[in-house]
């Protein structure tokens, strides 16, 4: 086991650079982090209340999730198994997953635009980023997936002006 540490070194030697530890403990950083947050919260919640409530809602709240289904039959994967597991798995049960992708992406905005339950919603987004990835979407994915990975990278500070502030703040005091 020395010979690994040697090679690789101690991983409980590992020091965060201190620019990023200066960026994530930053106040004025802070603003930056939560205007991402929000804003990353914001998009989710427009795509969730189009599913639950607006134009895409009989396509996922309806007709036994036909959206989810059409996309996962005819969607190109980037994985041959993925295609697999979409087929297999997805197409048939597409009723009750197209119902679940529209209440997690209305629960992951509302939990980000109010900094509640930060790194949980930040994790969350970047799975649901992930299976939209391997389903064959790209569109601003990418540009999500930077968002809530900065977020998680900061979420103490991105989260201090939100509801994960207030109780951190509360549990200090008391």
């Amino acid at each position: 086991m020395e010979k690994v540490f040697g090679l690789i070194g101690d991983p409980s030697r590992v020091r965060t650079p201190d620019l990023l530890r200066r960026l994530q403990r930053s106040k004025m950083a802070a603003l930056v982090w939560t205007a991402m947050r929000v804003w990353l919260g914001v998009m989710w919640l427009q795509t969730g209340i189009s599913k639950l409530w607006g134009a895409e809602n009989p396509a996922f709240m309806h007709n036994g999730g036909a959206g989810v289904a059409g996309f996962a039959s005819h969607g190109v994967a980037a994985y041959s198994w993925w295609g697999s597991f979409m087929h297999s798995f997805v197409v048939p049960n597409a009723g009750w997953i197209a119902i679940s992708v529209a209440i997690a992406e209305f629960a992951i905005g509302i939990c980000l635009a109010l900094g509640f339950l930060t790194p949980l919603a930040a994790l969350a987004s970047l799975a649901l980023l992930f299976t939209y990835v391997m389903s064959g979407t790209a569109s601003v994915c990418a540009f999500y997936a930077l968002f809530a990975i900065v977020i998680l990278a900061t979420w103490q500070t991105s989260s201090w002006i939100g509801v994960d502030g207030l109780i951190s703040g509360y549990r200090q005091r008391h």
